[in-house]
């Protein structure tokens, strides 16, 4: 994108004019990101103790973990500037993080635990796809990652949250 800063203004300038929007955008990231790890949480406990063996949590445990960190070392090898590093704009969320802005681990994070959801309930996984597109929306809006930053992240929770389909 040549002008990015112009992009993001025009996006966000009906927010921005509306103080409760703002706080909506904020409320929302903070409820989703800090909400997801406890239904995470939630969802090992429910496999633990309705499975017969505690064996059948490890794929829900290895899958999403061993996909996190590689995602983590891909991030820091490209080591992507974030929005507000780069272009000269006012982000709705502030962070004081540099760098490592591809691909969202937060959005990745979200789309993983959804998916794991997904494989033992149907309805609450696509809710939960759904805040997953939602948080994505919100970190755009918010400043604190460009619009690939999150539609790859979302697609790589799709593919790693896949793989509990296959065994």
């Amino acid at each position: 994108m040549t002008d990015y800063a112009n992009f993001y203004k025009k996006l966000t300038s009906l927010i921005r004019t509306r103080p409760k929007m703002v706080q909506l955008v904020k409320l929302i990231n903070y409820i989703i990101t800090r909400g997801m790890p406890l239904v995470y949480a939630g969802l090992l406990f429910y496999i633990c103790y309705s499975q017969e063996s505690w064996q059948a949590v490890l794929p829900y445990i290895l899958i999403p973990g061993l996909s996190f960190v590689l995602l983590s070392l891909v991030r820091k090898f490209l080591n992507q500037p974030r929005p507000y590093e780069a272009w000269a704009i006012h982000p709705l969320i502030i962070k004081k993080s540099k760098g490592q802005s591809m691909p969202s681990r937060h959005v990745f994070s979200a789309t993983v635990i959804s998916v794991c959801i997904l494989h033992e309930n149907l309805f609450l996984g696509l809710l939960l796809l759904l805040l997953s597109a939602l948080l994505a929306l919100c970190r755009v809006l918010g400043g604190v990652h460009y619009p690939k930053d999150v539609i790859i992240g979302y697609l790589i929770g799709l593919a790693a949250g896949s793989l509990l389909f296959w065994g």
